[in-house]
């Protein structure tokens, strides 16, 4: 069975290179009876990976239990587990089995296994180990067979160091550890959910499914959903029950996750307007301003590189080794290297030797242009001016651009800049921008 089968058998969606890796280790592992850990966070659907290892076992035509360890007191928690006898305890009118009893030959899975109490961790690690157990009220040791998969959505080996988990159980279920990566470090799956719920929602209301922009995707995948696919799917089904239209923006996304902008990347303060307020959200799309002027810079670089070709090509310009510009990088390919930016290491010493152009002065020395060489040495005397790295002066300028090229027409520049003219003219006003 292939991994594409096995997504489609169980609902799993989702093309992750992380998510393929874990879902690979679930299907090697099924076939054989170790215990396996299955570790993240929660809301990334630990319990499908385990329904997934049971149903390709040969333990499929048995008895299939998930239990909540942290759900269940701790008073009751054992005899879910092992069973108790009749007078057990207060109120044990009767004698009752236990999971490890009533699933034997089939798997139980054991979730939040890091909420499991001191004392039942040994009597699960003696399950594991030996398959015996005891239920509550007896002296009779029973026997089982039975597979246990655990999950935590806590680091079990940081519990193991503080004391509040078993070191030897710990190495016991840990047999097999899967890691089932966040939402957050699943961008390409986002959207790709995001359409699934969409689509579950109208199929079962019968109405059209609502569709995102391309901004209203890109706010989606940037977001570091804490809840995971749980939060995903909530969002989509308010957005499709809620939303007046059926295509969102990102404006209208921001309303039912007014936290996306929230994250640690780099962003307009907010003296300049950051965030995104409700009155047009000008911090969302001054941003965009600062990505297009950053986008213009790599454009001005990717033509200086295509002029220094063009001249060495017009010109059949020598290289210092003798070659002609031949062997210069065409045109094309520095069209095709735009968006890269220089290095420190493209530029060196040319190692030129000054000594034998000295005793050649009559002749006329050929114009050497070596794209992939430092000329800084040989020309020292030039000033090198260091480019604002400002983000007020960057907004500015771009500002000042757009002013230009739509000739002081205003709504024009705005509409260029990605902005409403309400801030453009604040903008205006702020930097004392004559326009």
């Amino acid at each position: 069975m292939n991994l594409q089968t096995i997504k489609q058998r169980f609902g799993i969606i989702g093309n992750s290179a992380t998510l393929n890796h874990a879902l690979k280790i679930a299907m090697q592992v099924a076939p054989t009876d170790l215990s396996v850990l299955i570790e993240g966070a929660s809301g990334v659907g630990k319990e499908s990976f385990s329904k997934i290892i049971h149903n390709l076992s040969s333990r499929k035509h048995q008895k299939f239990i998930a239990i909540n360890c942290g759900a269940l007191p701790e008073s009751t928690l054992y005899s879910e587990l092992f069973g108790h006898t009749k007078n057990a305890f207060t109120g044990a009118t009767t004698e009752r089995k236990g999971y490890f009893e009533t699933v034997n030959g089939g798997t139980i899975f054991l979730d939040e296994i890091g909420e499991m109490p001191p004392k039942l961790q040994q009597f699960l690690l003696r399950v594991l180990e030996q398959g015996e157990f005891v239920k509550m009220g007896s002296n009779k040791v029973e026997t089982t067979d039975v597979r246990v998969i655990a999950a935590t959505n806590v680091k079990l080996l940081e519990n193991v160091q503080q004391g509040k988990f078993r070191e030897d159980l710990y190495y016991r279920l840990n047999t097999v550890p899967i890691k089932v990566p966040p939402l957050k470090d699943r961008s390409e799956d986002i959207h790709i959910l995001f359409r699934k719920f969409a689509a579950d929602f109208a199929e079962r209301y019968k109405t059209s499914p609502v569709r995102l922009d391309e901004r209203a995707q890109l706010l989606l995948e940037n977001y570091t959903w804490p809840g995971n696919i749980r939060e995903l799917k909530n969002i989509a089904l308010q957005i499709s029950a809620l939303s007046e239209n059926k295509s969102i923006t990102a404006e209208a996304l921001l309303e039912f996750i007014p936290k996306a902008l929230d994250r640690n990347l780099p962003a307009l303060s907010n003296q300049f307007g950051g965030g995104f307020d409700n009155a047009g959200g000008s911090g969302f799309y001054e941003r965009e301003i600062l990505f297009k002027f950053l986008y213009e810079m790599k454009k001005d670089l990717a033509d200086l590189k295509t002029w220094v070709a063009e001249i060495a090509q017009t010109n059949n310009l020598q290289m210092p080794n003798g070659k002609t510009t031949s062997s210069l990088t065409p045109v094309s390919s520095f069209q095709a290297q735009a968006t890269a930016s220089f290095s420190n290491s493209d530029y060196e010493n040319d190692n030129y030797d000054d000594n034998n152009s000295s005793n050649n002065n009559n002749k006329q020395t050929p114009i050497i242009i070596n794209t992939e060489r430092s000329i800084s040495n040989k020309y020292s005397d030039v000033e090198e001016i260091e480019e604002s790295l400002s983000i007020e002066d960057m907004e500015q300028e771009l500002i000042k651009k757009a002013l230009i090229k739509h000739r002081g027409k205003r709504k024009e520049a705005a509409k260029e800049l990605g902005i409403s003219e309400r801030t453009l003219y604040r903008k205006i006003r702020q930097y004392e921008i004559e326009a």
